[in-house]
């Protein structure tokens, strides 16, 4: 039964503003999406907005440690669509404070909600992945405070460019599973969409979703982990998953 249906996408935090501009920029593409996220009411809610959209299915689940995500792989191993992609769109709200105020702990906290639920999602996602019929493809989304020390935000610096050498890590590991797992490099923050016109210089939670799209649909591109993305290029809606083979989008490569 599987083989029939359109292989989906699932996006980690899918509620989250993020997130659910990836949710949206998916669908946008035409692309079936498994929305993930642990508060049932925002899964709801996410659920009634995209009313209109058949391709939307929703999950409550959690990679906040092994056992969640080792029980919501399995959740997805069931599911009649097959797994084509995943988005990991994950982390918790930033906390202003100077590091060297902060006890050691509050970094600990900090590298726990944002850090080790990439590294356990991956752990239970990447083998489905790995079962997708031309090599599935696992995306973490970036922040700017992994690319410089943002005053007042030490912590997320510091768990931000970790869960950038993160990934470098899982795309060496992940390449024996025929998976390729990258890492898109905001080099600017992220404003709603509803805000975009008082931040021009920022990305929308829709043109990252857009990046991911075109990530996601380009069968070539890249070879290397980390992906830096032009704002500029992701303002329109991308070209369908479905026509993957004739997309080209304008990513370029990082070195490690």
């Amino acid at each position: 039964m599987s083989g029939m249906l359109d292989p989906e996408v699932l996006v980690l935090g899918g509620t989250g503003t993020v997130g659910h501009g990836v949710v949206g920029a998916l669908l946008e593409a035409g692309s079936p999406v498994l929305a993930v996220a642990r508060d049932r009411g925002r899964l709801r809610a996410l659920r009634e907005r995209y009313s209109d959209e058949p391709a939307l299915d929703v999950l409550q689940g959690s990679v906040a440690n092994d056992a969640g995500a080792a029980a919501l792989a399995a959740l997805v191993a069931q599911r009649p669509r097959p797994l084509a992609g995943v988005v990991a769109s994950l982390g918790s709200p930033l906390r202003s404070g100077r590091l060297l105020d902060q006890p050691i702990a509050a970094l600990r906290r900090r590298l726990d909600a944002d850090l080790l639920p990439h590294l356990a999602a991956a752990r239970h996602l990447l083998p489905l992945l790995a079962q997708a019929e031309r090599g599935g493809r696992y995306i973490l989304l970036g922040s700017p405070c992994a690319l410089r020390a943002w005053a007042g935000h030490g912590d997320s610096s510091v768990a931000t460019a970790a869960i950038r050498m993160l990934a470098q890590v899982l795309h060496e590991e992940a390449k024996p599973l025929g998976v390729r797992v990258h890492l898109l490099s905001l080099t600017h923050p992220v404003c709603s969409d509803t805000a975009a016109d008082g931040c021009p210089e920022w990305f929308t939670t829709l043109s990252v979703g857009r990046a991911a799209v075109s990530l996601l649909a380009d069968r070539d591109t890249p070879g290397q982990a980390v992906v830096d993305i032009d704002k500029q290029q992701y303002a329109r809606p991308r070209t369908s998953l479905m026509t993957a083979s004739h997309f080209s989008p304008s990513t370029h490569e990082v070195s490690r």
